[in-house]
């Protein structure tokens, strides 16, 4: 499931004219300075294509489109690429077109090499740039996709970013491909759409014959093709339902998430870059709980500059406003690798050279990180975040080189905010069994549930063999959940969740229960977060949680929630 909703239409199936499709010349020697050259002006045509299309207003692209094609002009422009396309020109005797094939090609299973989510939904972008540069190699155009009747269901191979947004969604109900991530840009242009996606589809979709009728369910990832009647009123009555939740959670983004009997949660949202501070607040968000900066790294070809972090961090404090936002210091590693910053080979990568521990170890680098976010906290409310933290000694030694650097900024006149915020995630169960002495040197706590559930159980999150472990329901974990959060209320800090357990409706009761002050989720999830946060009573809540951490099954746990979720 890519987009939520229900969509129920007639099948329209793009097929893409085919890529790279220049037959090879054989021996070109005599040609290479030809070959080059056509390269370069391919590439230069390419990048002032997508400029054009940026810089003209009559597009009336968002922010986080125009974000999506300037990554495209960085991967058109890419100087690897350039370098390898002329090697390949040279060494295999090829024309262009045949060079940027094997280039981007190679690219890609390096990218799908790296297990590394962020970069394998960069894929489809490393994709599209090549076949925009190829397309003018060859004189043909770039494929645009021509909806022309509505109520239709696009299915394709696979959607670039570009292609999606050259879609005329007034015509189209839902979008069905065998290629796709749900962090991909084109995804992320999709569902800011609302349009119902599911992708991943192991038999060939693309077999479905024009105007057969369609369902496509983004909510639990199905598709039927030429349903019976029975079928159609079935899912007819379903998306009623679904569109008549979608209108009511849309009323209440307005309204504070105050339980029943008074209690104010804060709900924030965890984002990757500024661009999707706008569709945090059109949901309702308060703030941003968290911003991942290591995908900002990732698509970088070396260290961000100080200024080049500094503009992207001003960027994310200027588009909340006086909202806060917790900004977290790089945490790469584990399963989150820099292209450019090769880790050696761990036996146990997940227990080593990763988070702050590689901040530490390499100072120049966390140094720089944060003088950039000092000097963008004078033009918002920003937090800094420290990950991965396992003893004090670590948060004292980071705040030490924070000191420093306000020190360093105050003396050459720099502005920066002198309040600034540090806290810490919660993400080792030494830190969550210690809040208490961590409280000492953190302003706030942010819980991240993701990894705290993976090390209190030693259940690796990526294993589908020990998936069953993986569970925020587990007596266990829950039990090291709920002293992390009491410990830090005691010593007068706030604590949030920033985790994905956050956004699981049957777990937000109980975390209210557990006295959270704050839950960040993905912007999508906000308004249904929202929603059972006025539905609920603190009180009530509390008691629930009692009684849960009394029940020694998870699947016990997870089914009495879900009778107590109002």
């Amino acid at each position: 499931a890519i987009s939520q909703g229900i969509a129920i239409g007639r099948a329209f199936v793009f097929r893409k004219a085919g890529s790279y499709t220049g037959n090879i010349t054989g021996n070109c020697k005599t040609e290479i300075s030809v070959e080059t050259d056509k390269f370069s002006k391919a590439v230069e045509n390419a990048a002032a294509e997508l400029r054009t299309l940026v810089n003209t207003p009559e597009a009336n692209l968002t922010s986080e489109e125009k974000s999506i094609l300037e990554t495209q002009i960085e991967f058109i422009s890419d100087e690897q690429l350039r370098i390898d396309v002329e090697a390949k020109i040279i060494s295999c005797n090829i024309p262009a077109s045949e060079a940027v094939k094997i280039a981007i090609s190679e690219m890609s299973e390096m990218f799908l090499a790296t297990n590394d989510n962020y970069l394998i939904a960069r894929i489809s972008d490393l994709r599209d740039a090549g076949d925009r540069i190829t397309g003018y190699l060859l004189n043909r155009n770039t494929n645009r996709i021509n909806v022309t009747a509505e109520n239709t269901v696009l299915i394709a191979e696979e959607i670039t970013p570009v292609e999606a947004m050259s879609i005329d969604y007034r015509l189209v109900s839902g979008i069905v491909t065998m290629k796709g991530d749900k962090t991909s840009h084109a995804s992320i242009i999709i569902r800011s759409k609302g349009i119902p996606s599911v992708s991943r589809f192991e038999e060939n979709i693309m077999s479905v014959n024009n105007n057969e009728t369609v369902i496509v369910d983004g909510t639990s990832g199905d598709i039927i093709i030429s349903p019976d009647e029975e079928t159609l009123n079935i899912y007819g009555n379903k998306k009623k339902e679904y569109d008549a939740e979608a209108e009511y959670l849309k009323s209440l983004r307005s309204k504070p998430a105050i339980t029943t009997d008074g209690r104010k949660i804060h709900l924030l949202a965890n984002i990757s870059c500024s661009e999707e501070i706008e569709f945090m607040v059109k949901n309702g968000g308060e703030g941003v709980g968290l911003l991942r900066t290591e995908l900002f790294f990732m698509a970088q070809n070396e260290f961000p500059s100080e200024e080049k972090q500094y503009g992207f961090y001003v960027q994310a404090a200027i588009a909340a406003g006086k909202k806060p936002v917790s900004i977290r210091t790089l945490d790469i590693g584990g399963d989150k690798q820099l292209p450019y910053f090769p880790i050696p080979p761990e036996d146990n990568p997940f227990l080593g050279y990763r988070a702050i521990r590689i901040s530490l170890d390499r100072k120049e680098i966390f140094t720089t990180q944060i003088r950039a976010l000092l000097r963008a906290s004078a033009y918002g409310n920003i937090r800094i975040l420290l990950p991965m933290i396992s003893n004090i000694d670590e948060i004292r030694e980071a705040r030490a080189i924070i000191s420093k650097a306000r020190a360093d900024l105050s003396q050459s006149g720099i502005s920066f905010n002198n309040s600034i915020e540090t806290g810490i995630m919660i993400e080792v169960p030494s830190a969550a069994i210690m809040t208490d002495i961590l409280a000492n040197e953190a302003d706030f706590f942010s819980i991240g549930t993701n990894d705290l559930i993976q090390y209190s159980m030693a259940a690796d999150r990526m294993n589908s063999k020990v998936a069953p472990l993986y569970d925020h329901f587990n007596p266990g974990f829950l039990r090291l959940l709920e002293t992390s959060i009491s410990q830090a209320h005691k010593c007068n800090k706030p604590v949030g969740v920033c985790g994905e357990m956050a956004a699981d409706p049957v777990a937000a009761q109980l975390l209210i229960g557990m006295g959270i002050d704050e839950l960040s989720v993905a912007p999508a999830m906000l308004p249904v977060i929202k929603n059972i946060t006025l539905h609920a009573n603190y009180r009530r809540a509390k008691e629930i949680c009692g009684k849960v951490l009394q029940i020694d099954s998870s699947n016990c746990i997870r089914e009495f929630l879900k009778k107590e979720l109002i």
